[in-house]
């Protein structure tokens, strides 16, 4: 995967390249560019997480065909936007209390030719609270999360969330990349309490038929790929 930053009103563009490296077929390549502003807060910013992500479910793209996917905390939203372009149907979804990131997921959606509210879908969905959006999402086969584990106090909010949305679709799986941060954070205990099981994904061999190096994208920080699924 190759990266751009372009300067454009105040905003970096990204561009992220998935596949062959050495092939312009456009079945084995896809670009998606993520603009990304210089505001504070998480959502503007793709984190190394991502695309971390992102490439295991470009290897995995035929599995997404017709897939129904949710992106939890989806900030500049790049592995549901991958997601959406392999021909999953996709919700992009961020706290409904910031307006200014779903806004902006919605600018990362069109500048990738997906209209929101017919090509994918935007939604505010705040985790711990049960409000009208969660109940309106319909079947889910795959939720996926990238660096949403960044603060211990919401680590319960995300699980309530996920265990809710997996006790309604049993078949579904939680698929979530995170950065390490601290050896102290774990939510060992939290996904016993919420009858979920946690299954830990090697990223030793991402990417290596296409002749990406996994380091090269964590860079120098440590990134974790997990899958969680609901206890029997």
């Amino acid at each position: 995967m190759t990266r751009f930053q372009m300067e454009n009103n105040g905003e970096q563009i990204k561009k992220f390249v998935f596949g062959k490296q050495n092939t312009t077929e456009p079945a084995e390549k896809l670009e998606i560019v993520i603009p990304e502003l210089l505001l504070p807060g998480y959502s503007f910013y793709t984190w190394p997480s991502a695309p971390i992500l992102a490439w295991f479910l470009w290897e995995r793209r035929l599995s997404l065909i017709n897939k129904r996917v949710l992106e939890l905390g989806a900030g500049t939203a790049l592995p549901g936007i991958l997601a959406a372009k392999c021909g999953a149907h996709v919700t992009l979804s961020d706290c409904t209390t910031l307006p200014k990131t779903l806004q902006h997921i919605q600018r990362c959606c069109r500048l990738n030719g997906l209209a929101p509210g017919k090509d994918i879908e935007v939604i505010g969905l705040t985790w711990g609270l049960f409000l009208d959006q969660i109940f309106q999402l319909g079947p889910v086969d795959l939720i996926l999360g990238s660096d949403i584990f960044y603060d211990p106090s919401v680590f319960e909010e995300i699980l309530v969330t996920v265990s809710f949305l997996l006790e309604a679709n049993p078949q579904a799986k939680f698929l979530f990349a995170y950065q390490e941060r601290s050896a102290d954070w774990c939510i060992e205990t939290l996904l016993k309490k919420w009858n979920l099981s946690c299954n830990v994904i090697s990223l030793d061999n991402l990417s290596a038929e296409l002749g990406v190096d996994p380091q090269e994208l964590m860079g120098n920080h440590t990134i974790h790929l997990l899958e969680v699924t609901r206890r029997s």
